[in-house]
């Protein structure tokens, strides 16, 4: 009788395209992870204007970093820019600080880190793996979000719209004050009075909420309200953050939000945080008013300020133009060899400034410096002075200049803070750590010396515990920690940092214990009688179950982590979430792959495993 085998299924055959899908992938992360094995080094790139006077060839920057004892591992020149690497941290410091003193207002220097693998792999886009700052070494910045004082001020904003609209209404008698909470209380006798500041506020003010009190009424914001102006005030402080630390020339940082009111900056390969302190924790921003005469200083309209000498300068209640506005400043030199601050605005800003000038003429206008400060108490305050006032000659637009803002130094930093943006809501630096660089260095030697130590014990058991299985496993683990780093690498915004190492350690007892699982149950199979081919193919389909739902549930873990956590516990859960992708990838389908190639046609029944 003829046996049917049309149907017999065959044992341990992966499909021509697996094959194709497995080394294409494991090719693709082994590349990207190979820069990552040459690293980094410290460098400066140095961007030149169109017509900048300070650009200097590789030889001669060459010759003037020697001239200053600072020796350049490299020089690379094109056409408006050049890269220097460095062998150490200090070396780029120095070499910043002497070069920057020479360079034009439009020429730009900033801090990077160049990979030292071969050429060809930049240009196909692999790229290191960011390290964080406690292996790196840095500096780190916690800084306190004084939300509460941000909309303090729009509540006093509100407070004066409501007391304007009222004075353009002719409405008099109507009383408009401030409480504790926020609150906006409204009350007067009269009665038509009180209605028309309700529909106003009805009107305008969509996120507070009114209830009727005796004589007029009261402004509460809602917590919707509250919670929006919140995540929008951080928000937009995180990227003023950003744009301040780019001004700064460093490339590498990490800005985040941490909690509910903090943000959390990490600045890598940074070792003089001076600069970046003063930059970063200050608040200073400017505002232009129109001057008003002395015998108007006690008008409800107008505001009095001190001037650089003391004197105080009555100016109207609202300001002409906020630095909001601000598009652009640099400093420089006036024709009486004063330091000023040249200021372009945004359309919006150029059109309120030309409107503004163009009606007032032949009379002054003030630019007023506001600056938040912690006093010794721990309190917020607002810090506000008259810095110059001239009188306006003819309309402006959206390009003009100030002059009294101190000292060249002074105008520079001002001009700094005015292009980055002025911040939404006072800051406080509440805590400042300092790795140095040796520090960093020292981690890394110890993790991945702890790294190779755990991987170097594993593969020695594997391969005797297990036999002809177990270097299978050890070809799949090294695969593993090479498709790991690679994935890391490829994946934008990603940090390895020191528990992010132990992360890596943890992966690999993760990728061994998925080929321990399948190893014990092909044993189990072999026992019960079945050929090796057999027990290969019912021990992965019965390990697979177990092995997907271990996976999974340390997932889960890994996502909470990344979720709630900040900073290092994000680096840990990144690496172990990642890690368990790469294990199930290399502890199954790679194993198995090589395991059907060798042994799927086995069909002995007495291999010892």
């Amino acid at each position: 009788m003829k046996k049917n085998t049309a149907n017999r299924r065959v044992l341990n055959k992966y499909s021509a395209w697996k094959y194709v899908v497995l080394i294409t992938t494991i090719i693709i992360l082994t590349l990207s992870a190979i820069p990552t094995w040459f690293g980094e080094q410290p460098s400066i790139q140095i961007s030149y204007s169109a017509n900048s006077a300070a650009k200097q060839s590789a030889l001669e920057l060459d010759r003037q970093l020697k001239s200053d004892g600072i020796s350049a591992a490299k020089i690379t020149e094109e056409s408006d820019k050049a890269i220097i690497v460095f062998d150490n941290e200090n070396d780029q410091s120095h070499a910043r600080e002497l070069l920057n003193q020479q360079l034009g207002e439009e020429d730009t220097i900033t801090f990077s880190y160049v990979s030292v693998a071969p050429g060809w792999l930049g240009d196909l886009g692999f790229r290191p793996i960011k390290l964080g700052l406690d292996l790196r070494g840095g500096v780190q910045f916690l800084l306190h979000v004084d939300v509460d004082k941000a909309f303090e001020e729009q509540r006093n904003a509100l407070v004066d719209e409501l007391k304007a609209n009222l004075r353009e209404k002719r409405i008099r008698g109507v009383q408009v004050r401030t409480k504790a909470n926020n609150q906006i209380v409204v009350t007067s006798q009269n009665l038509q009075g009180v209605q028309a500041a309700q529909k106003f506020a009805q009107q305008n003010y969509t996120g507070w909420q009114i209830t009727r009190v005796d004589n007029g009424f009261e402004l509460q914001p809602s917590e919707q309200n509250i919670q929006e102006f919140q995540t929008t005030t951080i928000q937009q402080n995180l990227k003023i953050m950003r744009g301040r630390i780019e001004e700064l020339g460093i490339t590498e940082a990490m800005v985040q939000r941490q909690g509910k009111d903090h943000i959390r900056i990490e600045l890598p390969g940074v070792q003089d945080p001076a600069q970046a302190k003063n930059v970063i924790g200050a608040t200073a921003s400017l505002a232009f008013y129109e001057v008003k005469d002395s015998d108007q200083a006690r008008s409800l309209q107008s505001l009095v300020l001190p001037d650089s000498d003391g004197r105080n300068v009555v100016l109207a209640k609202r300001p002409v133009l906020t630095g909001e506005h601000i598009v652009n400043a640099r400093a420089g030199v006036g024709e009486m060899g004063m330091s000023e601050v040249n200021i372009s605005l945004d359309q919006a800003g150029g059109k309120k400034m030309s409107d503004f000038s163009g009606a007032h003429i032949g009379k002054p206008m003030a630019t007023v410096y506001r600056e938040y400060t912690t006093n010794q108490r721990g309190e917020t305050q607002l810090d506000e002075r008259v810095i110059s006032v001239a009188t306006i000659q003819a309309k402006l637009g959206s390009q003009f200049r100030i002059t009294g803002a101190g000292s060249m130094a002074d105008a520079q930093e001002l001009a700094l803070l005015l292009r980055a943006g002025s911040l939404t809501a006072p800051v406080t630096i509440v805590e400042e750590r300092t790795i140095g660089a040796s520090l960093g260095a020292e981690n890394i030697a110890n993790g991945f010396a702890a790294l190779a130590l755990g991987m170097g014990l594993t593969l020695m058991f594997m391969a005797c515990w297990y036999r002809r299985l177990g270097w299978v496993a050890n070809i799949a683990l090294c695969a593993n920690m090479l498709c790991l780093l690679g994935l890391i690498a490829l994946i934008p915004g990603a940090v390895l940092t020191l528990p992010g190492i132990a992360g890596l350690v943890l992966t690999v007892g993760m990728a061994v214990d998925t080929n321990v699982i399948i190893f014990e149950r092909i044993k189990d199979k072999m026992r019960e009688g079945r050929s090796f081919a057999q027990a290969i193919d019912t021990g992965f389909d019965s390990a697979f179950s177990t092995i997907l739902d271990a996976n999974i549930t340390t997932m889960i873990t890994a996502v909470i982590l990344y979720t709630i956590g900040n900073g290092p516990i994000q680096g840990f859960a990144l690496t172990l979430g990642l890690g368990l992708l790469t294990s199930m990838f290399t502890g199954v389908f790679a194993s198995r792959a090589m395991i059907n190639l060798v042994w799927g046609r086995d069909g002995r029944r007495d291999v010892r495993v």
